[in-house]
């Protein structure tokens, strides 16, 4: 791992005589393995005090001194190049939530017992700079390379967030969780109110800016069955779909296979990571709908199952998801008229259909509505991966209009308005309403078919008319 690491770390961690007992730590040393780049490094240091850890690495850069209470000294060696230095300390829970925690720090803490207090196997891992020695007292190796997702220690019910965070760490690195850990988990289902929304969230959103396989958290929250802290998800299991246009099974599991196919689009991985976070999270909720309108129906002389209106009630049970999670309103705001517009494409396309659908998403747009769209027809196996004709028709005519990434801007603007004699106020602005969605439409093209669409508009001044009906003279 030593070629790996950055040289101003290699030299404080070589040339530091104090720090003859430091490690590198957790997912620096997991991702190390994994041959997965890096750029955070943690390391734990035995053997020395708080303060003269600060004194010691002062030598080396600026040292901050604001985790303070959790024994962590941040070194900078340079603009950009900042390291998390620790002591060992020792948790007891004395009280519900995350802040229920005695912390003791101790600097004569073995190595083993300082991982024995990690969440799971793959995070106790430790690495001697010196030595180049790796230190594994629970099995980590052996797990990572078996893609098994372990606690590490009885300790692990002490911060339910763990089980969350199992599920993004299954998540990520395509892991299958052992069976105690299952139990385990499920074990301290009833401790989820302990945990704070805005640490709910965090948790969630690395689900969905880095999983690689997304199913794999989902599955996790199955067999735990944390599920059913989150209702408008946990009620599409088992919801049954029509095994023509749906072969993979019930609800869930297309939801699973849509996860799945949206972390393989180039389109999603190569997005900016709120764009990430809304495409995967409006592609988890697009069919919780699903749960309330799902029945069967005579269809051509059989019965069949169908979910009329699903996309506008999922839009809904996606906001209520979102507000459980204390997801920002820039990220709701997104996500939901994706959803609800998910269907778009099984109505017809045409200038103007396209041009209102561009209007109902925002702020999304028709580039992420395709993406959405697109995971959603690849999440049918074994049916083959094939973008639906009309969802490139729709991404094609929104080329073609120049209105892929947002609507078309108003034509006609208040000022124009206000050079022919219109005054400020409601009049004013609901004629510019209208005006838009007559552009929309596609009866106003240009400013001059705008003008002349509010010189024959039952509201406009006579006066108005005149005006404009002069200059176009």
């Amino acid at each position: 791992m030593n070629e790996s690491l950055p040289p101003d770390l290699s030299s404080v961690l070589k040339e530091t005589t104090e720090l003859s007992r430091a490690f590198l730590v957790g997912g620096c040393v997991r991702d190390w393995l994994l041959g997965l780049p890096n750029t955070d490094y943690d390391i734990e240091v035995f053997g020395i005090g708080y303060e003269d850890l600060a004194r010691i690495l002062a030598r080396w850069g600026k040292v901050d001194l604001v985790g303070r209470s959790f024994g962590v000294v941040k070194l900078t060696t340079r603009p950009d190049h900042t390291y998390d230095f620790s002591i060992p300390r020792r948790d007891s829970k004395t009280a519900p939530g995350h802040k229920g925690f005695q912390v003791q720090f101790d600097p004569a803490l073995t190595p083993k017992d300082a991982a024995a207090r990690r969440d799971f196997t793959i995070n106790s891992l430790m690495f001697d700079p010196r030595e180049q020695k790796m230190l594994d007292f629970f099995g980590g190796e052996s797990d990572l390379r078996n893609r098994i997702l372990r606690h590490t220690s009885a300790a692990f019910p002490e911060d339910p967030l763990r089980v969350l965070r199992g599920m993004q760490f299954a998540a990520r690195f395509n892991l299958a969780a052992a069976k105690e850990t299952i139990e385990l988990s499920r074990a301290i289902k009833s401790s989820y109110p302990e945990l704070a929304r805005e640490r709910v969230r965090e948790e969630w959103f690395k689900w969905a800016t880095k999983s690689t396989r997304p199913s794999r958290g989902l599955a996790f929250l199955q067999a735990t069955e944390w599920v059913e802290h989150f209702p408008e998800m946990n009620a599409i299991r088992g919801i049954p779909q029509d095994p023509e246009w749906h072969p993979e099974g019930d609800v869930w599991v297309h939801t699973l296979h849509c996860c799945d196919a949206m972390a393989e689009l180039p389109e999603w991985r190569g997005s900016d990571v709120e764009t990430r976070i809304v495409l995967m999270l409006a592609v988890l909720l697009h069919d919780t709908g699903k749960a309330v309108t799902t029945t069967e129906a005579l269809k051509r002389g059989e019965r069949r199952i169908i979910s009329p209106g699903h996309e506008e009630v999922s839009g809904p049970l996606a906001g209520s998801f979102l507000e459980r999670i204390n997801a920002p309103h820039a990220i709701r705001d997104r996500v939901v008229p994706l959803v609800v517009n998910h269907m778009a494409h099984f109505h017809q396309v045409s200038d103007r259909a396209v041009r209102r659908l561009s209007k109902r998403l925002e702020p999304e747009n028709i580039r992420d509505l395709v993406t959405l769209m697109t995971a959603d027809s690849f999440g049918r196996p074994p049916l083959p991966h094939r973008v639906p004709e009309n969802v490139i028709a729709i991404r094609q005519k929104a080329e073609e209009l120049a209105i892929q990434e947002k609507p078309p801007a108003p034509i006609l603007l208040g000022r124009h308005l206000l050079d022919f004699g219109f005054h400020p106020g409601p009049e004013l602005g609901r004629l510019l309403h209208e005006a838009y969605e007559a552009q929309l439409s596609g009866r106003i093209v240009d400013l001059p078919s705008a003008l002349d669409w509010i010189a024959n508009a039952p509201a406009t001044p006579t006066e108005v008319t005149a005006a404009i009906r002069k200059q176009s003279t």
